[in-house]
């Protein structure tokens, strides 16, 4: 089974840079890097370039013009550019517990997506991990709050059992799953433009077309970097367009992923 580290990004090389300074520190590498680039200026192309030398996996940018916030595109098109089977998606402000992908991988199972914990840096200490450049955390940082969160004990995560329908627990930042499911549902909607719902609207039509979901609690921890909320100036539409996905029970949309492939 190839797999593939899926990070998206934008415009935040700081936080960037400690992303992909803990994915290079994973105790299980994956088979590539793909970034997800949302119209970056050069700033992000420079470190991303920095960080392919020093890799031992690919790493690939994906990099789409900057005319507003279009996720769902990007994602489709860094998914259709990878063979990978098995993709492991997180965002560009969230770094990863060096056993992130480890964890992820040993919980895969045919027919599940995954989804995982998110640890939350505190504002008032998201300058000093930039300038201390820290990548690693536990029950005792003061940098982070939800802590027991933060505690890895994989064995416990096995009392988690798959489930149908979404949980309020997920969260689309820490989420991983098999590429012919996405296939099959012809990927992110395109449909949403700005914040909001196209990760949710994702693992719904999967859970539509009879895929189940799993959370993995106490393995696959994210600590997510505190930053301003987007512009929410279109989530009422985007909120319209994953209800009608609900009432649906819509598996398919139109404007997808076949584009690329």
């Amino acid at each position: 089974m190839k797999s593939a580290l899926l990070i998206s990004t934008y415009n935040w090389t700081e936080a960037l840079e400690l992303v992909l300074k803990s994915a290079l520190s994973q105790t299980q590498m994956p088979d590539e890097i793909i970034i997800a680039d949302d119209g970056s200026n050069d700033e992000t192309k420079l470190l991303i370039e920095q960080f392919t030398q020093k890799s031992h996996v690919p790493i690939h940018h994906v990099w789409q013009e900057d005319i507003g916030f279009r996720k769902s595109k990007i994602l489709n098109k860094a998914i259709a550019q990878t063979n990978s089977d098995y993709i492991i998606q997180v965002d560009g402000d969230c770094i990863m517990h060096k056993n992130f992908i480890e964890d992820h991988l040993n919980e895969a199972q045919k027919g599940v997506y995954l989804y995982g914990s998110r640890v939350n840096v505190l504002p008032d200490f998201v300058v000093d991990v930039f300038q201390k450049k820290k990548t690693n955390f536990n029950l005792f940082s003061k940098e982070i709050k939800n802590k027991t969160r933060s505690l890895h004990l994989p064995f416990l995560s096995k009392f988690y059992k798959k489930h149908q329908g979404i949980s309020k627990k997920f969260r689309g930042c820490n989420v991983s799953y098999w590429r012919e499911d996405i296939i099959a549902i012809n990927g992110y909607n395109e449909d949403f433009e700005g914040w909001g719902r196209e990760d949710s609207d994702l693992v719904i039509r999967m859970g539509n077309n009879g895929v189940k979901a799993k959370r993995i609690r106490y393995a696959a921890i994210v600590f997510h970097i505190h930053h301003k909320i987007n512009s929410k100036q279109n989530f009422e539409l985007n909120d319209k367009i994953q209800n009608e996905t609900i009432k649906n029970k819509t598996v398919r949309i139109s404007r997808g992923i076949n584009q690329y492939l």
